[in-house]
């Protein structure tokens, strides 16, 4: 059976460029648009893996994964974090050393878009298989 990753990201292209490669990876895929709604549905699929977009309207992927990391349900599941956002958007600060230190639970991985799939494929099978 198909390993299930939940992806959630507010463009319509990433998410169908990551579902596809996800899918084509061998593993069942759910997506979400924003942080409301990837909550909603981490708790329905109980995926075994999260796809997670920082910077999303309604609710962030940053207040998201605190709010997960809190629910005693959802807590463990692994998460990789993908962002268009990067250090070279603001050089002083070094954002997935920030978010670690701010987190009960740091995630999985720190991926910056454009996402390099076999990157991407490697960090997963690291962490579900």
């Amino acid at each position: 059976m198909a390993k299930k990753i939940l992806v959630i990201d507010d463009e319509p292209d990433m998410l169908a460029f990551l579902t596809a490669l996800l899918e084509d990876g061998g593993y069942e895929t759910v997506t979400a648009l924003d942080g409301e709604e990837g909550l909603q549905k981490a708790k329905e699929e109980r995926p075994d893996l999260i796809s997670l977009d920082l910077l999303m309207p309604n609710k962030t992927g940053i207040k998201m994964y605190r709010e997960l990391r809190k629910d005693d349900e959802i807590k463990d599941i692994p998460v990789v974090m993908v962002t268009g956002f990067s250090k070279d958007d603001v050089p002083s600060m070094d954002f997935k050393e920030w978010i670690q230190k701010r987190t009960i639970k740091p995630p999985e991985a720190y991926i910056e878009k454009p996402v390099n799939k076999e990157v991407l494929l490697e960090v997963i099978r690291k962490s579900i298989g």
